[in-house]
């Protein structure tokens, strides 16, 4: 078949079905794969939101567990689920490909939910308390519970990173048609999580306080199963990416290696004549003339001196690539530190509030993350359908903004989401002071719905920050991490909940000292909980600021585009010789 019978009929990606033949383009991938895997991403997330939005209360309520070691179980909890990713990537990349990596975890996290729902279901389980005193740590429902807990985030760690990849993959970045569609993707792949997640947090929140938390469980359980059979009902759509035959992070290694090596050595100043022009460039910037850490990496490439074999330049332009997304990485720390809050520290400051709506209607706290998701789902159409074309019509560029400004404005969205939930937490201590309330289980004559801008506020923020961080990370990642590339994403949510978890350990260690309120205690009618948000205010500005140097020098990855040559398409190793989009 000639060249241009096969790029008519075939994907120009080299992408196969499963049994690793070339896929008709016409049949296979785009939208029409994508509603397969949008319908579990909403289940899923229906099933994780529904546990993580209402855990602390289940601990504090039904395991009978403090306010610090609640929410220490649920950062800690959270930060496994975003964590594991790492590894799941790293098997999908290098050993199973994203389809097996999937389905194996994908059962795994079943279980987990099957297990989690018979748990929370059999009253015997419960733990019983003597005298007042509650001693759960070594009892069986708790092990079980935990259990459960943990093998959820282990099949989450094979499910998150490799069902948004392959989302991704069913468009083909060589053909102009589908490109266009794929800037679209991750916003309405979000869009999906965000409808499963306002489900969890409106409908099974609710189920889980009043009708029993067996149902509340079971229902996303089930729901969970029935979206993996019409997953596997869409399977002769998809698309498959080849797997690598070797591990995408040796590379990297060798690269380290060799240039802590040769560090003594200098590269030298000839341009070599072998290498393409630079793929990684924006405005000017090439990786040659970022941070120093690298152009250190070039000391790879240098064949004096050095008994081992050198580096190649794609595979120190590779190391490259990965050292400036750890670099913007580290500074997206303190957001999902913020994030954190959603589940945690707001949900307990809901419960001290008056929830009532009308006389006999009690709202639950974990309820009110529901106005996180509502504000996404009306942002994210807004920000696709409106702000991007309005602001590619400005400034050219294809996404709008940059995906770092995107990052950036959503940063600055939650630095003042913060500063107002420190506000309202001013005001419900003066309510507190004025009411004489001391109690711990104490209501404060005030409406919960005074936490409703810092939720707003946050679902904002997210659309800017959380499907940009996705996007970013996959856009940015080297052509054979992409799956690896995306736990960037999930682990900077994984540790900032762990940095959350050691924040509110630290500050419970070193409050409350010589007579002096705790920040944070069990009884939040008579802490400084807003010390804390002021702490985490102050945090978060500190941060913009390394945020915007790290912006500055950051050299995004050149976009792949289809360059013809007398007919023939252009390759240069397997990647596509471009021009810069100037991202």
């Amino acid at each position: 078949m000639d060249l241009e019978t096969n790029t008519k009929d075939y994907t120009n990606d080299g992408t196969m079905d499963l049994r690793g033949r070339p896929v008709i383009a016409s049949k296979t991938g785009k939208w029409k794969a994508c509603a397969f895997l949008l319908t579990y991403e909403a289940c899923e997330r229906m099933a994780f939101y529904g546990i993580a939005s209402n855990l602390v209360v289940y601990l504090t309520t039904q395991l009978h567990e403090d306010t610090i070691s609640s929410v220490r179980n649920v950062n800690n909890w959270n930060g496994v689920v975003w964590m594991t990713p790492i590894l799941g990537a790293y098997l999908a990349d290098a050993y199973l490909g994203r389809f097996w990596t999937f389905t194996i975890s994908s059962l795994i996290y079943v279980l987990g939910m099957v297990l989690l729902t018979m748990v929370v279901s059999v009253k015997s389980f419960k733990p019983t308390c003597t005298n007042g005193t509650c001693n759960t740590s070594s009892s069986l429902p708790v092990v079980l519970f935990y259990t459960s807990l943990y093998i959820i985030a282990i099949g989450a760690g094979g499910t998150k990173p490799n069902i948004s990849t392959f989302g991704a993959n069913q468009f083909d970045d060589f053909d102009p048609n589908e490109k266009e569609l794929k800037v679209s993707f991750f916003n309405w792949w979000m869009f999906c999580a965000f409808l499963g997640g306002l489900f969890a947090t409106l409908g099974l929140v609710y189920i889980q306080e009043n009708l029993g938390w067996g149902l509340g469980y079971g229902i996303p359980t089930i729901g969970l199963i029935l979206s993996l059979m019409v997953f596997y009902l869409g399977a002769p759509t998809y698309r498959h990416k080849p797997r690598n035959v070797k591990s995408p992070a040796a590379d990297i290694a060798k690269v380290v290696i060799n240039s802590m090596a040769n560090w003594k050595l200098k590269v030298s100043a000839e341009p070599n004549q072998d290498v393409q022009p630079p793929y990684y460039i924006t405005d000017g910037k090439t990786l040659e003339n970022g941070p120093s850490i690298l152009r250190f990496w070039d000391k790879a490439t240098i064949k004096e001196g050095s008994s081992r074999l050198p580096c190649t330049e794609a595979q120190v332009e590779k190391t490259k690539q990965v050292c400036g997304m750890i670099m913007i990485w580290l500074v997206l720390l303190i957001p999902s530190t913020i994030w954190a809050q959603i589940n945690t520290l707001f949900v307990k400051q809901g419960t001290t509030l008056d929830r009532h709506i009308g006389s006999t209607f009690q709202v639950p706290a974990a309820s009110l993350t529901s106005f996180v998701t509502l504000s996404m789902l009306l942002t994210v159409p807004i920000y696709d359908r409106y702000f991007v074309p309005l602001m590619r019509a400005k400034t050219g560029n294809p996404r709008g903004i940059t995906i770092l400004q995107r990052l950036g404005i959503g940063c600055i969205i939650q630095i003042v989401a913060i500063a107002f939930a420190y506000v309202v937490e001013m005001q419900r201590m003066h309510v507190i002071k004025e009411e004489h309330v001391l109690g711990k289980n104490d209501m404060v004559p005030m409406s919960i719905f005074w936490l409703l801008p810092q939720y707003v506020l946050i679902g904002v923020a997210d659309v800017f920050n959380s499907i940009g961080l996705l996007e970013f990370f996959y856009d940015q990642s080297p052509d054979d991490m992409q799956s690896l590339g995306t736990t960037f994403f999930t682990s900077a949510i994984g540790v900032g909940n762990f940095l959350n978890s050691f924040l509110i350990t630290m500050v419970d260690k070193l409050t409350g000292k010589n007579g002096g309120k705790r920040w944070i205690g069990n009884n939040l009618n008579d802490c400084h909980l807003d010390y804390y948000y002021l702490f985490l205010f102050g945090l978060a500005i500190v941060n913009m600021g390394a945020f915007l140097w790290a912006s500055s020098v950051y050299v995004y990855k050149r976009e792949p585009k289809i360059v013809q040559e007398d007919g023939n398409f252009a390759h240069m190793e397997g990647k596509i010789v471009d021009a810069s989009l100037g991202l």
